[in-house]
């Protein structure tokens, strides 16, 4: 079996997510590409679209969410995802079991007495009127029947679980600053999520293990479950192992593939590129070795914004007064720097529609 380095594994991973040549993809087409972006910081997927399309318009991507083809809603890891409609309806009756234990895992005690049938009953009830609610909202409007739980552990449940819900615009459109209110998926998009396959072929995720692989390929199943925080798909990869192809990677595990997706020369350069925080291209794996070093992975459970430096973490960077501001976390040699400084001045010209080019690399470390 063809063992593939980490250097041919990070070109590989540049590639899927957009990240070695800018696409010149809608951006409607990028987030379905990509799975969707991890959103809990609102602004964060604008940087992340920037990064990987050409000539990318933020106002594209706010009139997605305002014209209801894209949403921002608890999905994968329960963390908040923007995805499109289409998927959102397809994908969450799949990962309804996942966040229901996923909230149980913090909050068991409190909702011990609490029935999930009783209770998504009782949001749904507040629910139908298609007014928008924050969670807190929700969580009073059924904390009589339930005090001993509390509101916080209610209403968590209601909206990142029992309920298929989104959060509304002004939440997520361009340089916009808004509080969070959700509606049933059923409201905004005029439709039921789709229920689960009747005859028990998981359909849905076949479907999710070729979207994972095509945006983030070649993978481990450790790797597809880390990303989508699923534990019942073996028998979908199964399913789909004759149409698959396998490596394996330096450290003897099996890396499966779709056989006709890029994976380029590991000779290939990669350009300097700024990502947001959260950004999946880190998280949406259990061995992030070949895009982040283990001695910062830290980085990308703390919301850092990082930046690829030859496809490697290399620094993190910051905003302040319209100043890009980098860190370096090794080392940069003079290109390097070059190339860190170019990328910066642009992206300073994106957040701040070209009023200002400021970018400011501190000292590399010694």
């Amino acid at each position: 079996m063809t063992v593939l380095d980490a250097r041919a594994l990070n070109r590989a991973t540049l590639a899927r997510q957009l990240l070695l040549d800018r696409a010149g993809l809608p951006v409607l087409d990028a987030v379905a590409h990509l799975c969707g972006l991890q959103a809990q910081e609102p602004q964060e997927p604008f940087p992340g679209l920037w990064s990987r399309l050409r000539a990318f318009d933020p106002a594209a991507l706010s009139d997605l969410l305002t014209g209801r083809r894209v949403v921002r809603t608890h999905l994968m890891r329960r963390t908040v995802h923007l995805v499109t409609a289409d998927d959102v309806l397809a994908w969450r009756a799949r990962h309804d079991g996942m966040l229901r234990q996923r909230i149980l895992g913090v909050y068991r005690r409190e909702l011990a007495g609490v029935d999930p049938g009783e209770l998504t009953a009782a949001g749904r009830k507040v629910m139908a009127d298609g007014e928008p609610r924050s969670m807190p909202e929700l969580a009073r409007a059924v904390a009589d029947r339930w005090p001993a739980a509390g509101p916080r552990p209610l209403g968590e449940m209601l909206v990142a679980a029992l309920l298929p819900t989104v959060q509304l615009p002004p939440r997520g459109l361009w340089r916009t600053k808004a509080g969070v209110r959700y509606v049933l998926i059923s409201s905004w998009l005029g439709r039921e999520v789709d229920p689960p396959s009747p005859d028990g072929s998981d359909v849905v995720g076949r479907t999710l293990v070729r979207r994972y692989l095509a945006a983030f390929g070649p993978a481990a199943s450790a790797d597809l479950r880390a990303w989508c925080g699923l534990a019942g798909l073996p028998a979908a990869v199964s399913a789909l192992r004759e149409q698959l192809v396998s490596f394996r990677d330096e450290r003897g595990r099996e890396l499966l593939d779709l056989p006709g997706a890029p994976r380029p020369d590991p000779d290939t350069p990669a350009p300097v590129r700024f990502l947001p925080a959260f950004d999946n291209a880190i998280l949406g794996y259990h061995d992030r070795s070949r895009i982040i070093d283990d001695a910062h992975r830290h980085l990308s459970v703390a919301g850092e914004r990082v930046v690829l430096v030859d496809g490697h973490v290399a620094a993190t960077w910051t905003v302040e007064r319209d100043t890009v501001l980098v860190t370096p976390l090794r080392r940069f040699s003079r290109a390097d720097r070059t190339g860190v400084a170019e990328e910066g001045r642009a992206m300073a010209s994106f957040l701040s529609d070209d009023a200002s080019d400021r970018v400011r690399i501190a000292a590399s470390p010694g």
